[in-house]
């Protein structure tokens, strides 16, 4: 019997903050999966059911919240990469896709109509600074004044600051 996840059509970032080894084996394998390699790494995901646990078991080291197409746009410019480590380009964007530019590609990927996966070459994850006048608090959750865990529309925020 199979169980279909449930979208419910938010695209989450997923960014990992601490990077420390030592946790237990299904923290690690729960971020492997996720693609999140290293500290300031992020990567976008559709949210649904099993995404939502994946995050629960990893919350002590990454934090995510909804992205917009302003910041997707911001991101996919400065930070999108090519198979090559080449930087992505408008140019590279019209000839390859059915979109003209960063903010049309951007709003489809908010929206739902397109994903990562449509751009032939493009690299799933971001590499990121980190955050220019540093994080709160690496070790807290948003809720207690730190940077860890749900933090909803602000992550838009923390990603103007690392891009």
């Amino acid at each position: 019997m199979s169980v279909k996840a449930k979208a419910t059509g938010k695209i989450f970032a997923i960014i990992r903050i601490r990077g420390r080894p030592g946790f237990p084996y299904w923290v690690q394998d729960t971020l492997k999966m996720l693609r999140l390699h290293k500290p300031q790494h992020a990567v976008l995901y559709k949210d649904t059911d099993s995404l939502r646990g994946m995050l629960q078991k990893a919350k002590d080291l990454i934090t995510w919240g909804e992205i917009d197409a302003p910041t997707l746009a911001l991101l996919l410019k400065k930070r999108g990469r090519l198979t090559g480590n080449k930087r992505l380009t408008e140019e590279y964007i019209k000839q390859n896709t059915k979109y003209s530019s960063f903010e049309e590609l951007a709003e489809a990927i908010v929206k739902g109509e397109a994903s990562i996966k449509d751009v032939p070459g493009l690299k799933p994850v971001f590499r990121l600074h980190p955050p220019r006048k540093g994080y709160k608090d690496v070790k807290h959750h948003v809720n207690e004044g730190g940077d860890l865990g749900y933090r909803g529309e602000k992550i838009n925020d923390l990603l103007k600051q690392m891009a």
